[in-house]
């Protein structure tokens, strides 16, 4: 029913306010003053149970007890008190509401704490975002404690700048308010530094991947045999096909296959030659079948590590560390691959002329 059904005289009645009904509800004791002058007759009881900030101000005593109860809600147009008492009363908004009258209900929900109207509203605000209001709408959102809002400006901020840069609420935020204009460059900047941190992380952790594929394919290549190299006493594959199980498998069949003929190893004059001892170097730092590895080299670079303490030692450990946790998550994030059952043989002495290979 409207409100002309319960209002007293002399109360201006507000089309569209539906939430007050002679049948069910008592009379109004309180009255919503709005910028306008409008007189909104409400219920205590109600708006003391949806917002603690209007219960606190109901409280307060009256200097006549004859007098009314006056609540004054300004700095925002008439609908938009209509729209935010009518959401203290039935939960709900209109669309149309949210359309037009979003803004002010986001602030009226933060002022007098009324959750729900809040996260609806910056719902519906964050849906709505344009590079023309972006600004506006990060000022509220940091006046507001809206911190969802505020990131997602903050973004379409960043990554829009040089459009928002042209608008008008730009140009106003650059005249009165640099402090903000600063807080928002610093923001940029950080992240653009949180990208870049970003990208080396995962350049880093794609080269760790490549690393731990390359250490799992060595040991493949030791201990099963591969198109191309295997250990002696294991046939290989008479089809010359790519290996199906590592991607990497091709090209490091070749670095052994130089490496066991090079003439220039010796001298380290052989840039894949240095290539394939460094592999060989950190697979000894991962390895932990000391007496069972069939790679090559394995067993004399650990003992040599334990009786000789290089300069290099902790980077080359870090590295393992590093190479180690990239295979944990290679195999946690893919299926498990199958293995052979065979049971390896102890080699003491393995060295590269272990290696068979085809001619």
């Amino acid at each position: 029913m409207a409100v002309e059904t319960i209002a007293p005289t002399g109360i201006s009645p507000i089309a569209g306010i539906d939430y007050l009904s002679s049948r069910v509800l008592p009379e109004p004791d309180v009255f919503i003053h709005t910028s306008s002058g409008e007189r909104i007759p409400a219920h205590t009881s109600i708006l003391a149970s949806v917002s603690p900030v209007l219960e606190n101000i109901i409280d307060q005593p009256r200097r006549h007890r004859s007098s009314e109860r006056i609540i004054q809600i300004h700095g925002v147009p008439c609908e938009a008190v209509t729209a935010f008492l009518g959401f203290l009363y039935c939960s709900r908004c209109t669309d149309e509401q949210m359309e037009k009258y979003g803004v002010h209900l986001l602030a009226l929900s933060h002022v007098y704490l009324v959750p729900q109207l809040k996260q609806r509203c910056i719902k519906v605000l964050a849906e709505r975002l344009t590079i023309e209001n972006v600004v506006d709408l990060l000022q509220l959102a940091r006046l507001c404690d809206a911190p969802d809002l505020y990131i997602k400006c903050m973004k379409l901020l960043t990554n829009h700048f040089k459009s928002v840069e042209a608008t008008e609420g730009w140009k106003f935020l650059q005249k009165y308010d640099p402090w903000f204009e600063l807080e928002i460059l610093q923001f940029m900047d950080e992240d653009e530094s949180r990208k870049k941190k970003s990208r080396k992380r995962k350049e880093e952790q794609r080269l760790y991947a490549e690393l731990s594929e390359a250490m799992e394919c060595l040991e493949h290549i030791c201990t099963e045999g591969c198109t191309d190299v295997g250990p002696y006493g294991v046939e290989l594959r008479n089809e010359r096909r790519p290996c199906s199980k590592y991607a990497t498998c091709h090209g490091i069949q070749l670095l052994i296959t130089h490496f066991a003929r090079c003439s220039k190893r010796m001298n380290g004059g052989c840039l894949r030659c240095k290539r394939m001892w460094q592999l060989f170097r950190l697979h000894s730092y991962i390895c932990q079948q000391t007496h069972s590895c069939k790679v090559p080299l394995c067993r004399e670079m650990q003992m040599k590590m334990q009786q000789v303490k290089r300069k290099d030692d902790p980077l080359w450990k870090l590295l393992a560390r590093k190479v180690t946790s990239a295979r944990v998550m290679s195999t946690l994030s893919l299926p498990k691959r199958k293995r052979d059952d065979e049971i390896r043989i102890s080699m003491d002495n393995y060295r590269i002329r272990s290696f068979k290979l085809k001619r």
